[in-house]
């Protein structure tokens, strides 16, 4: 079976060597090469041959107001410039947007879906990481690295990554899913949530678990794990067995919960994500 590391778009190893970190975000000699250009939650792109692809060259005209660029790295040794457009700004004449969320029906091929979420947490950062958490001072980039350092109490943070863990509970020959309120009529996936400080990855999913569906799943097996750049999460993703109890929905978290025969899922999540890849290849018995 394909590893994880290497199916999934949003994880880097997706790329297959092709992208070299720039860690400081300084520039390089000259400001070309490709262009992600995010806009709440889109990539704005040029069509070409009916396939999206990157502006490249210098930075495209007609992005008064965007922010600062940012290099980001290197793809197939050409530089990746990192820019935000405002929400209510035009899209640049020439430009089209395409949105980086597989809920929302994304069309991009996984190697730009990969590129724009690491640029759209590059960009979270950097929204995020102004000033010392600890003093309120205006912070500064970390020479080689992408963390900050205060210049007045020295305290240095680096970007956050939120860990969550994601399972598929089995019973035989059934499947325990869950929906929220807020999800497309009839679409169910995984049980999921954040680990707590002090939880080991298996507490959290005993903890969550037992939250959100009241049931008690034992033989929790490791499955693979997927960045997650909405805004900035790590989701771990586990199957387990179930080991009893009733079935009890937390309301504040969940609309419903049930089981479902494995061969009969319903509406599931895309397979651009881990929870879709785990009900793809761990669903059956």
């Amino acid at each position: 079976m394909t590893p994880l590391s290497v199916y999934l778009p949003f994880n880097r190893d997706c790329l297959r060597g092709a992208f070299v970190p720039a860690k400081r975000g300084g520039p390089p000699p000259a400001r070309a090469g490709q262009w992600l250009i995010v806009q709440d939650q889109n990539l704005l792109v040029t069509q070409g041959d009916g396939d999206a692809r990157l502006p490249t060259g210098e930075m495209p005209p007609g992005l008064e107001g965007a922010s600062p660029p940012l290099l980001l790295g290197t793809y197939s040794d050409t530089p990746c410039w990192v820019t935000q457009l405002p929400r209510d700004a035009n899209v640049p004449e020439g430009l089209s947007r395409e949105t980086l969320v597989p809920m929302r029906g994304t069309r991009l091929p996984d190697d730009l879906l990969s590129l724009g979420g690491m640029a759209m947490q590059a960009l979270w950062w950097e929204s995020t990481s102004g000033h010392c958490p600890r003093c309120g001072q205006r912070t500064e980039r970390i020479e080689n690295e992408w963390g900050k350092q205060c210049p007045a109490c020295h305290y240095e943070h680096y970007p956050h990554l939120h860990p969550a863990v994601i399972v598929l509970v089995r019973d035989g020959d059934r499947c325990l899913l869950a929906r929220k309120r807020e999800w497309a009529p009839g679409r169910y996936a995984l049980v999921a949530g954040f680990v707590d400080n002090g939880e080991c990855l298996e507490g959290a999913v005993e903890r969550e678990v037992k939250e959100e569906v009241g049931v008690d799943v034992k033989d929790i097996r490791y499955v693979g794990s997927q960045n997650w750049p909405f805004p900035s999460q790590l989701m771990v993703g586990f199957v387990a067995s179930y080991a009893g109890g009733q079935v009890k929905v937390d309301e504040d978290e969940l609309e419903d919960a049930r089981w479902f025969p494995c061969g009969q899922l319903p509406n599931s999540p895309s397979r651009h994500s881990i929870a879709g890849y785990i009900l793809k290849n761990y669903a059956q018995p």
